[in-house]
């Protein structure tokens, strides 16, 4: 199986238009994704968002801590992931899975970024 690759739309604080991005590297469709899957979603959106402000950056830091997101559905079908941060917002999908499926993963993603940053857990993710 190929990995899929979803559009994410990248608005910076300042611009007047969007850009559209692409996340790679998720190995599995919406409707089979994981923590982990919905954990490489939820960087690849900030990644992006960070390459397209900092095209030069090599070595760029994503932290899932201090964004503003919601899951919504999407007028054609599935649901859409919106961020908001400092650096402006984005929006990816739509993804084919159930909004309150989508929703408690990103909360247990997100519990799990926080417990991190605290030290409360053993790995040493960088995102």
């Amino acid at each position: 199986m190929s990995n899929p690759v979803f559009p994410v739309d990248i608005w910076l604080r300042g611009e007047h238009t969007a850009t559209t991005r692409s996340i790679q590297g998720i190995a599995h469709e919406p409707r089979a994704w994981t923590d982990d899957d919905v954990r490489l979603m939820l960087e690849g959106m900030l990644l992006e968002m960070h390459r397209l402000k900092h095209p030069d950056d090599s070595t760029p830091y994503v932290a899932l801590r201090g964004i503003s997101w919601i899951v919504n559905p999407y007028d054609e079908g599935g649901v859409v992931v919106a961020i908001e941060i400092t650096l402006g917002a984005a929006i990816a999908g739509p993804f084919d899975i159930g909004q309150p499926l989508l929703e408690q993963m990103i909360t247990r993603v997100l519990a799990e970024a926080r417990a991190q940053a605290r030290g409360d857990s053993a790995s040493a993710t960088i995102h």
